[in-house]
């Protein structure tokens, strides 16, 4: 059985709070950095619908292209908790990550919109299945990310269940729309789109 990413979302009130807890319960800083995310769509199909991912991620030298099929009842599991494979194909560099950007707009995919946040991630010394994220996403605000890796989607949801009760973050507000909607949400009406592309609620028929 092949290993899936389970995970959850929570919007934060207080992210520094989050962190002493962390702190307290021994995980430990793992990577601070600017995470710029470009999203697309197809032409004949809206992802936004049917809720698939497919970026290019530019972060310091590293870069990758991901995609997440589209949601089933098998993906978004009880309690809000997502269950997803994800297809990575890593890039040679930030330089990689623009053209791939040039492909995917010469193949025709729609550019949705671009989403810039500072991740802090955490983990374990002794769970290195489970990442615990802060996420300050430019005009939208600052979320909490568990994640759990392993083959069982049922006992990674417990686990994950584990960990937010640990953190204390079971009170805060699970939040089911992606990042990219998100942006969309809070862009100010009439916003432009990427340039030569429309956003995905206009695609073409």
């Amino acid at each position: 059985m092949s290993v899936i990413e389970v995970e959850r979302k929570r919007e934060l009130a207080d992210a520094e709070a989050l962190k002493a807890r962390l702190v307290e319960a021994d995980y430990r800083e793992a990577g601070n950095g600017v995470e710029i995310d470009i999203y697309y769509s197809r032409p004949d199909i809206d992802f936004l619908a049917t809720v698939e991912c497919l970026r290019v991620r530019r972060r310091d030298r590293f870069a990758e292209i991901t995609y997440k099929p589209a949601s089933t009842a098998d993906t978004h599991r009880a309690a809000h908790v997502i269950a997803k494979p994800e297809i990575n194909v890593v890039l040679s560099g930030p330089d990689q990550a623009t053209a791939a950007d040039t492909l995917l707009d010469v193949l025709g995919m729609v550019r949705l919109c671009r989403v810039e946040k500072t991740r802090t991630t955490f983990r374990h010394p002794d769970r290195d299945d489970v990442t615990v994220v802060i996420d300050l996403v430019t005009g939208v605000g600052a979320f909490a990310e568990t994640e759990v890796m392993a083959a069982d989607p049922d006992a990674a949801a417990t686990l994950l269940d584990q960990v937010e009760r640990q953190l204390g973050l079971a009170d805060c507000a699970v939040v089911r729309l992606p990042y990219r909607d998100l942006v969309l949400q809070h862009e100010p009406a009439g916003a432009a789109p990427a340039p030569g592309k429309p956003h995905s609620g206009h695609l073409p028929s």
